[in-house]
């Protein structure tokens, strides 16, 4: 049991962030971006890249301290590598589709998304690709309540939460982050207070993306590797986790990534590894029954 909870937390805090970046941009124009799981799986050959052309792995298996400054020097350049990416999508694939009629982006969204990763199939080819920092967070594991807790179990939840209280804060108490919120409430009330619309909704694909990178990162210390497809099925799940969280709510998809994960992993020991994903949508489909808004949504025609 307690090992199900410590692999439920570690599976939950990579789908929280995944579902954050989803949540962030439905919120803001009210699009589901579905490239933004391939921008996750970008993200990770982004660190793959700055890893080896770096020389990272030889720093962070030096000692403490080079591990701290490989880590330091990894997340940055691969959040910033990843936010270029998704303001980049939004610039070139979105912005022009902001009031055309909601399938059409939608449709563009699904293009972004085989586009990215026909790239991804080519430039890296069909197999997984090992990352080398799985290896770079070692240590003696401490036992909590009888379970077994790794250093690197405690780094990928503490990380995920930061992030999250990181973004928190930002939203609630930036100039930025308050002009984030006012778009997403009413955009052309917004535009009439002096808000640069098309900068805060590209701050915004910056900001998902740079989580998904995060999360990338985080997902390969984890399990080691990284595949051209990771990011559909993953993406997918993260989207479930930020309806179930209810859509457009920045904590509901955390805590909706984290219910997500232990779905997942209870269900499948309980039911079977081939009923996990199933078992997901069928919480979602009965949670939404009951409250179509999400736990955390709130009712458009309450919002006002």
């Amino acid at each position: 049991m307690g090992q199900q909870i410590r692999n439920a937390m570690v599976l939950g805090a990579i789908y929280a962030l995944v579902a954050i970046g989803y949540t962030m941009v439905y919120g803001i124009i009210e699009l589901i971006n579905f490239a933004h799981g391939d921008v996750f799986t970008l993200s990770g050959f982004y660190a793959i890249i700055f890893a080896d052309k770096l020389r990272l792995d030889s720093l962070a298996t030096s000692s403490f301290t080079g591990l701290v400054l490989a880590l330091l020097i990894l997340f940055p350049l691969s959040m910033v590598a990843a936010g270029l990416t998704g303001m980049a999508i939004e610039r070139v694939a979105y912005r022009r589709l902001r009031d055309a009629p909601r399938l059409a982006p939608l449709i563009t969204a699904i293009g972004v998304s085989f586009v990215i990763e026909g790239v991804m199939l080519v430039k890296f080819g069909p197999d997984n690709t090992a990352t080398h920092n799985a290896n770079w967070i070692t240590g003696t594991a401490f036992q909590v309540g009888g379970v077994s807790v790794g250093t690197k179990d405690i780094f990928v939840v503490g990380m995920a939460l930061a992030l999250m209280f990181g973004l928190g804060a930002f939203v609630r108490g930036t100039r930025l982050g308050k002009a984030m919120r006012a778009t997403a409430q009413d955009r052309s009330a917004a535009l009439l207070c002096g808000i640069n619309i098309n900068r805060t909704i590209s701050v915004t694909f910056f900001i998902g993306s740079a989580l998904a990178a995060a999360a990338a990162i985080i997902y390969s210390i984890n399990y080691g590797d990284v595949k051209w497809n990771l990011g559909f099925r993953l993406g997918i799940i993260a989207f479930t986790a930020a309806v179930l969280g209810g859509i457009g709510n920045i904590v509901g998809a955390g805590v909706g990534g984290f219910l997500i994960g232990i779905i997942y992993v209870f269900g499948g020991s309980l039911a079977g590894g081939e009923w996990s994903e199933s078992l997901i949508f069928a919480v979602l489909v009965l949670i939404l029954t009951f409250r179509p808004v999400g736990l955390f949504g709130v009712d458009v025609t309450t919002r006002a």
